[in-house]
């Protein structure tokens, strides 16, 4: 995932050995995406409930 520029991976010199990762901006992007797609499901869902009903 590094390599493809989706995480930013952070080593510190130190012992015992840390490393942070964190989210790229290119990664980052996708928020706008994810949250209307969770919009969108929750929509679904409230849409369809009697398929979902025990």
């Amino acid at each position: 995932m590094e390599s493809d520029g989706l995480i930013i991976r952070k080593v510190y010199p130190e012992v015992p050995p840390r490393v942070e990762y964190s989210l790229s901006e290119l990664v980052k992007s996708l928020k706008p995406v994810l949250d209307s797609m969770n919009i969108w499901g929750g929509n679904y869902i409230k849409a369809n409930r009697h398929l979902y009903k025990d």
